[in-house]
């Protein structure tokens, strides 16, 4: 047997079938379990499911996040630029705003309520219904055309790569198996199989980067580090990949920095962070991780949990750049080596895209890729589920119910699982589109950036100010995301700006479709908040129920410092540490 064999053998399939089974048979297992303490159908169980150790909540937030954007997106993208992408990697410091700042303000909302909540929950009751509507309707479309899509589709390119897959094959089929796990399994489902995964993720991810770098560096993996530190700042012009920040330069030959124009000096963190407040404090897919922890619980030791949880994702958030990032570097290195088998043109988008199945295949010794496979299977199916599970809930909870109040739990479970079928549906029509759009980690931070902007002025000021009006958050959220698919629109005409578009309609509006895009996220960011505070000042106040909704009283201020002790602080201090450190590193 032919143990560096350089594809898939009868071994690898043998183990990752094997292995396969053994998941499904644990989450069956766990379900059925599970079923047996719920004692029948109840659509908060389904939907959001039930109290969970903290390093379990950690494990789902982070399962959660990483999807086949990952594997495909992350990994070319650091093939082709480097550590440019890390900042919207490099993020364990924003989910501690989630769990420091967030969740008390959600569980505050829980109590005040009466029931779970829902991002749509909350903007309804701080500002207007059409404002909780409107969010609902956004991140459904925002799912299906940047989550749902996407997963799917970069999921068939790396099949393709990995085992020369038809990609519709690869696509289809990975949408049909999650859709059949995310209607049997509902969110305890989800969270099982995010437990399972992350270990052999985590492992499968630092054998790729091990070994690659081991490979690279001829048995040493400092010297193969030195040498993929080397080649990299050759990149671009000798610009290089191998520093976060690019400036507006020009070097001695004379050349400008040719990743300034995506990454553009500071401005790179800023617009980073706003995706990423958006992304890991107010989207469904994330916080829904938390908002179910409270089953007969007092409020300390539900923000003690979810706090906790918080933080342990925080830490597994920095993994990320190793796991998939850098190994798309060495890829890009081990290229230059016809004997290493991977093959790739820094030029080619298909070709950066499949760094990392490249390197699976390439690099990892017979039986270690069935193993290694099984967890990115797994965490393909589990991000997929997590978006389709955010669907359906936000369908069921914020549509469906206020409409056909008073029926029974197993319906409202059944309605959750046909509003799933239909985001899969429009998730399928949605992919024949995408593939004539060019590059895709592009096209997903893009999308992001013309949404993100509206969700953190509206949630941001609704949370922090009792003064801003009911009707100031309908304006922001609406007025946003106008200008945002105005923006769209003129991106695909344009192709992001890159196109010269003449004529007075074009070179009226240059500033508007030719303004990079972190800058117009930014500029865009700050117009929604002084729309928001100027139509405050001619609209009318919010209630003093809504106004007593975002107060914290003194014993809840109690309980919110009784949730927390010294090993907390000591986690939080941990993560921003590591993450300074990177920056540093990398700077």
């Amino acid at each position: 047997m032919d143990w560096n064999a350089k594809e898939f053998i009868w071994l690898d399939w043998l183990v990752m079938l094997l292995g396969i089974a053994c998941v499904v048979w644990l989450v069956y297992r766990a379900i059925k379990k599970d079923k047996e303490k719920m004692k029948g159908a109840d659509s908060q169980d389904y939907l959001f499911g039930k109290g969970e150790p903290w390093y379990v909540i950690g494990m789902a937030i982070f399962a959660a996040n990483i999807g086949s954007e990952h594997l495909v997106g992350l990994a070319g993208t650091g093939a082709k630029d480097g550590v440019g992408m890390a900042h919207w990697e490099m993020q364990g410091w924003m989910i501690l705003i989630l769990g420091w700042l967030f969740v008390p303000f959600y569980q505050l909302l829980n109590n005040k309520m009466g029931k779970i909540i829902t991002m749509p929950d909350f903007l309804k009751f701080r500002y207007t219904k059409k404002t909780g509507s409107w969010l609902s309707i956004i991140t459904l479309v925002a799912y299906i055309l940047t989550k749902v899509s996407v997963t799917a589709f970069t999921g068939g390119i790396f099949f393709n790569y990995l085992w020369g897959l038809n990609f519709w094959v690869g696509a289809l089929g990975l949408i049909f198996i999650t859709t059949i796990f995310t209607v049997i399994g509902g969110m305890k489902g989800v969270m099982t199989m995010s437990t399972i995964q992350t270990p052999i993720l985590i492992v499968g991810s630092f054998l790729v980067l091990f070994l690659g770098l081991a490979a690279l560096g001829g048995g040493s993996i400092a010297e193969g580090w030195s040498n993929m530190m080397a080649y990299c700042e050759t990149l671009h012009d000798g610009y290089g990949t191998t520093h976060m920040f690019h400036w507006e330069d020009i070097n001695a030959s004379g050349n400008p920095d040719p990743l300034y124009h995506e990454y553009p000096g500071f401005v790179v963190f800023i617009g980073a962070s706003i995706i990423g407040f958006w992304y890991w404090c107010t989207d469904q897919h994330i916080v829904q991780r938390v908002l179910g922890q409270q089953k007969g619980e007092s409020n300390t030791e539900v923000m003690k949990r979810a706090r906790r949880g918080s933080i342990a994702a925080g830490y597994f958030k920095l993994l990320p750049v190793f796991m998939f990032l850098i190994p798309g570097m060495v890829a890009i290195a081990l290229a230059q080596d016809p004997s290493s088998g991977i093959t790739m043109d820094i030029t080619n988008k298909d070709d950066t895209d499949g760094a990392f199945a490249m390197m699976v295949k390439n690099i990892l010794p017979a039986g270690v890729k069935g193993i290694v496979t099984i967890g990115f299977l797994c965490a393909l199916v589990t991000s997929l589920a997590a978006f389709f599970n955010s669907c359906a809930t936000l369908f069921t909870e914020d549509f469906y119910k206020p409409m056909k109040k008073g029926l029974s739990e197993a319906h409202y479970v059944l309605v959750g699982r046909i509003a799933t079928v239909a985001v899969v549906v429009l998730g399928l029509a949605w992919l024949p589109v995408m593939r004539g759009m060019g590059n895709l980690y592009s096209y997903l931070q893009g999308i992001q950036s013309l949404l993100a902007p509206a969700m953190v002025a509206v949630f941001t000021l609704g949370i922090l100010s009792k003064k801003i009006s009911p009707k100031a958050g309908e304006w922001g959220l609406i007025g946003g995301f106008v200008i945002g698919m105005l923006r769209l629109v003129t991106n695909v005409i344009t192709d992001t700006g890159s196109k010269v578009m003449e004529g007075g309609f074009w070179d009226a509006t240059s500033w508007f479709w030719q303004t990079n895009w972190l800058v117009f996220e930014c500029w865009l960011l700050v117009f929604i908040v002084l729309l928001m505070v100027v139509v405050s000042f001619f609209t009318p106040a919010p209630s003093k129920e809504q106004v007593e909704a975002i107060t914290f009283t003194p014993e809840y201020r109690k309980q919110i410092r009784e949730s927390w002790g010294v090993w907390d602080i000591v986690g939080t201090l941990g993560v921003i540490a590591l993450c300074g450190l990177f920056y540093a590193y990398f700077f």
